[in-house]
């Protein structure tokens, strides 16, 4: 029998700071039952690495439990099921073995000197008066970046934004049924538009993402229209959303411990963005299916049984990382869980840190008297862990 912990994901407490939650449930048990989510929880770095890599556990709903989403949910679905986020092989390596011929490391490092530029813009542009750092960099550098990658024009930074957050708010604990018609009608919208762009793309071809993801074939095969579109889609919604966060929290906290200067070569923003997101992610949970009947730390699992990898726990993991609730930059920096693990690694994990790196270095040369203006305050977003509101003066 798994020990209990109880602990509101919606209490406001805890989604300001959810670690002391984390310290106690941790010391608990390297896997406890968390009572307000109905399922086991892997709260140690050990636990969350060992089922992220077990191939016992996936991301995909056992066949014989899937079931029909609600009709009002059947336009967002209609998206998401061509995902390779929640597809288990052979799906899962079809899929990306076709976008990694065209999300290739060479495609990312080109676009180096386009977001530092891009970064140094933006700071150009910042206001003598406090303002909030979230709308003015934050979000700006990954929208810009995924939409300049895509190819699709800049001026639809702001209707991609309203998209991605109106779809990925279906993956937060205050999911409501307006949240859910929202996320219905961004997906709709977002697929029509991605599809029309494609079409243009098929008769006037650019040296841009979609263009190649048009062309991507392995022995004979290629994506489906319905496949590219939610490719695109998923490239900005899980690129951009947690991005964000992860400047913003690691702002936050170069900020409040005074190490911003640990931030302005390269090296020194590459570690201190590894301690961002270790430290504070942006993510804070991952959920499995048991694909079979599994013995681990005490439970027995059965087919369709769900566990919950507390990411933003395994991050702290004393066991792992000495004071591991103090935010050093220069700590050198170890595996950690953020972009998870095994089958599947977040496939943009090497834009976004490039991404975090340079506005990271650009930032904090460039404005080294940055200040807080007023307590920055979390949003009530969990499993998503990020500012609503970073006020800075520069």
């Amino acid at each position: 029998m798994l020990p209990k912990v109880s602990q509101s994901p919606v209490d406001p407490g805890f989604v300001q700071n959810p670690y002391p939650f984390y310290d106690r449930a941790r010391a608990t048990g390297q896997l406890v039952h968390w009572s307000d989510y109905k399922m086991p929880a892997a709260t140690t770095h050990a636990a969350v690495q060992a089922i992220l890599r077990d191939r016992r556990f996936g991301r995909e709903v056992p066949a014989e439990l899937a079931t029909a989403p609600p009709p009002h949910l059947a336009p967002f679905y209609a998206v998401e099921d061509h995902s390779m986020l929640d597809a288990e092989p052979p799906r899962h390596t079809r899929l990306r073995g076709l976008v990694n011929r065209a999300f290739t490391s060479r495609r990312i490092a080109s676009l180096s000197p386009w977001i530092e530029v891009l970064c140094h813009d933006l700071i150009d542009g910042f206001p003598a008066e406090p303002f909030d750092l979230i709308p003015a960099c934050c979000a700006r550098v990954p929208v810009l970046t995924i939409a300049r990658l895509l190819g699709v024009p800049a001026d639809m930074a702001p209707q991609l934004l309203r998209w991605s957050h109106d779809m990925v708010a279906m993956y937060q604990s205050t999911r409501t049924r307006a949240v859910e018609d929202r996320a219905a009608e961004a997906a709709t919208d977002f697929a029509t538009y991605i599809a029309s762009y494609a079409d243009t793309r098929r008769t006037a071809p650019a040296d841009d993402l979609i263009t190649d993801l048009l062309k991507a074939e392995a022995e004979g095969d290629r994506l489906s229209t319905p496949e590219l579109v939610t490719t695109c889609i998923l490239l900005l919604n899980a690129g951009h959303e947690a991005t964000v966060h992860a400047l913003g929290n690691g702002i936050k906290a170069l900020i409040e411990t005074g190490t911003g200067t640990a931030c302005t070569t390269p090296e020194g923003a590459e570690q201190a963005a590894e301690e961002i997101l270790r430290h504070d992610p942006p993510l804070h949970v991952f959920t499995r299916y048991a694909y079979e009947e599994i013995d681990l730390h005490g439970h027995r699992f059965q087919r369709g049984d769900q566990v919950a990898l507390l990411l933003g726990a395994a991050g702290r993991d004393p066991d792992v990382w000495e004071q591991p609730h103090d935010f050093d930059p220069t700590r050198p920096p170890k595996p950690h869980a953020a972009f998870g693990a095994g089958l599947h690694f977040c496939l943009g994990a090497p834009l976004a840190r490039l991404e975090m790196r340079l506005a990271l270095q650009v930032l904090f040369t460039r404005c080294p008297n940055l200040r807080l203006a007023e307590p920055p305050v979390y949003g009530d977003t969990y499993h998503f862990h990020g500012l609503t509101r970073l006020q800075v003066t520069a």
